[in-house]
């Protein structure tokens, strides 16, 4: 497997974490979160020869879709997002693109997917981990066989997404985390959204004593 990881600016305060995985052998690759900066994504899907399959989207906001239209433009795969949050795509209410003031245009998805789906890149299996609370479908891409979760802005190093916007739930957040992100093996590494990588290891801690309702 090949990862890179584009760190791009949408024009807010935190940039966000595009990645792209591709599979060495077959050079199938996906995109997740093409947030902004389209021409550096489309670069770097160049650089890497790469046969895109998919555009994933762990959630609808408009910093994590924002370079989508030009991408598929460029190579004509796949928009995926969960069913929940399909609907954020075309309304700028839920997407955010009218509270941040970000020109992004209305998105269809090709296809809808649900938990427990599972989607091939090449021979790469990866896993949709329905994973709500930062909005009502937010989804993580789980990759088995190399310990690794993409989980878009549901958890980050040391703490959670936001759940102050529309559909967004804390106790669902910290549902999300606890029964479904922590319970993957102690090495699993965490790709955020934003900010650093971490591991299910460093983060039990902090969300058990939570979820016992002490302080942290």
């Amino acid at each position: 497997m090949i990862l890179k990881r584009i760190k791009v600016n949408t024009g807010l305060a935190e940039e966000t974490n595009c990645y792209i995985v591709q599979d060495k052998e077959t050079l199938e690759t996906i995109v997740i979160d093409p947030g902004s900066e389209a021409d550096r994504i489309i670069e770097m899907l160049d650089i890497l020869q790469a046969k895109l399959k998919y555009i994933f989207l762990t959630h609808c906001h408009c910093d994590h879709i924002g370079a989508v239209e030009k991408v598929k433009q460029a190579r004509g795969e796949k928009i995926l997002i969960h069913r929940f949050d399909a609907e954020g795509l075309y309304n700028p209410n839920i997407s955010l693109v009218i509270q941040a003031g970000i020109n992004v245009p209305e998105l269809e998805a090709d296809s809808r997917v649900d938990d427990g789906d599972t989607i091939h890149v090449g021979n790469i299996p990866l896993n949709i981990i329905h994973t709500p609370g930062h909005t009502i479908g937010s989804s993580s891409l789980y990759c088995k066989q190399e310990n690794m979760l993409f989980s878009g802005d549901t958890i980050f190093k040391g703490t959670w997404g936001r759940t102050d916007l529309p559909t967004s739930n804390f106790e669902s957040i910290i549902s999300s985390i606890t029964s479904k992100i922590l319970t993957l093996p102690d090495e699993t590494i965490i790709y955020p959204g934003h900010g650093r990588t971490t591991r299910v290891s460093d983060e039990k801690n902090i969300y058990l004593e939570l979820k016992a309702g002490q302080e942290i």
